[in-house]
């Protein structure tokens, strides 16, 4: 990938506050912010420095963040997420993001967003964060971080380099992109009841809420346990190292209800904003996927014979369920869903053949769309390794 190697001469280690300022202008009322776009957790893809969506300031309430072209935004909350975009428009953005920009001399505002999409900084950042059910970092704590960077001349020829790698990733992001919309659009119409005849899924199955385990035995090795941060957005647990703790193997005994395994369908019952869409995420354990059921996650269980629990997975995902969760769910800075809330959502009445059907097709989707995502990761790869490169040389200069 590089035509020449690194050169060390004249790096340096600067603070983050000398590369970067925090933007806090604050929005009180963004129905009267006077721009057209609100851009919240939710619209960022991982490891995309674009901005793909975006939704209307008369959606949200609550103070917001002003931004301005050429500002980046950076996800400050479950930093695991590795959510960094760059604007090219003014608008308003989540207050669970900073607002970032770069300061002349020391960095290319061009380099500065590719640095903290880096395992170097993302991993720094991560350390850095503070508390459990959503890890969020400070600008006083990020300000202060040390880092190495090299001189400008060598930030403008890895900028180059990593604009190409940025254009491969960008054309496989757009394939996952439409995956996406044909695995939502068929979803949503397998879902529908307009023309058929439905049940309630208090009728098909029961919940089992999770239990607390002590955060002070939290560790690196052993049963997994499964947290909110493991439900990944399309459909299945994630186990990145950011978000995954594990317990002591004694809670394979004296917890033995709550283990999760393949085949099991849950659901995240706790959010502490709506507008990040981990509200009534449903995900499918799959093979690998053993871990204990924390609190603040729900699992159906007793299925009727007549539904088969992948079936109402699906069912679940679609935009119908998910736009009842987010109605449903109630609390004023923690929002919480009960069984009551979800009991008298109703799921379509299939036979045993056409539920298998809906399954069948479902998982075609999900394999060309996991295909795709898997391209994408082996180009960020590309990319990650050459700033482990450039962070190699520097640390041995």
């Amino acid at each position: 990938m590089l035509e020449r190697p690194i050169s060390k001469a004249g790096w340096t280690r600067v603070r983050f506050d000398q590369i970067a300022t925090q933007i806090n202008d604050r929005v009180d009322n963004p129905a009267e912010a006077g721009v057209e776009r609100y851009v919240g957790l939710e619209h960022l893809d991982p490891d995309s420095l674009r901005i793909p969506r975006w939704g209307e300031p008369t959606d949200v309430e609550s103070t917001k963040l002003r931004f301005q072209p050429g500002d980046i935004i950076f996800g400050k909350r479950r930093v695991y997420q590795r959510k960094v975009a760059v604007a090219d428009f003014e608008g308003i953005c989540s207050a669970h993001a900073m607002v970032l920009r770069a300061k002349s001399g020391t960095v290319l505002p061009e380099f500065l967003p590719f640095f903290m999409q880096s395992d170097l900084f993302m991993e720094r950042a991560l350390s850095i964060s503070v508390g459990s059910l959503s890890p969020t970092i400070n600008w006083k704590a990020l300000a202060a971080e040390e880092f190495l960077l090299p001189p400008i001349q060598e930030q403008a020829r890895l900028v180059d380099l990593l604009m190409g790698t940025e254009a491969t990733a960008e054309a496989l992001r757009h394939l996952v992109d439409v995956a996406r919309v044909l695995r939502q659009s068929t979803i949503d119409h397998f879902a529908r009841i307009s023309d058929r005849p439905s049940v309630p899924l208090s009728e098909i199955c029961e919940m089992q809420n999770g239990r607390p385990f002590p955060g002070d035995e939290y560790q690196r090795q052993g049963p997994r346990l499964l947290r909110p941060g493991n439900l990944g957005m399309n459909g299945y647990f994630k186990w990145d190292d950011g978000a995954t703790v594990c317990l002591p193997a004694r809670f394979e005994a004296e917890a033995a209800a709550f283990v999760v395994d393949s085949g099991d369908v849950v659901i995240n019952l706790t959010a502490q904003s709506l507008e990040e869409g981990f509200m009534g995420r449903v995900c499918l354990a799959r093979a690998g996927d053993r871990s204990f059921l924390n609190q603040r996650i729900g699992r159906f269980q007793g299925f009727s014979a007549d539904f088969q629990p992948e079936f109402v997975f699906r069912v679940l995902q679609s935009s119908r369920f998910q736009n009842h969760a987010v109605r449903m769910c109630e609390g004023s800075k923690i929002k919480h869903l009960f069984w009551q809330h979800l009991a008298p959502f109703r799921v379509p009445r299939l036979d045993l053949v056409e539920q298998e059907a809906v399954i069948s097709t479902a998982r075609a989707i999900d394999a060309q769309l996991e295909g795709a995502q898997a391209r994408l990761a082996s180009a960020m790869l590309d990319r990650a390794r050459l700033f482990d490169l450039t962070q190699d040389e520097a640390v041995n200069a």
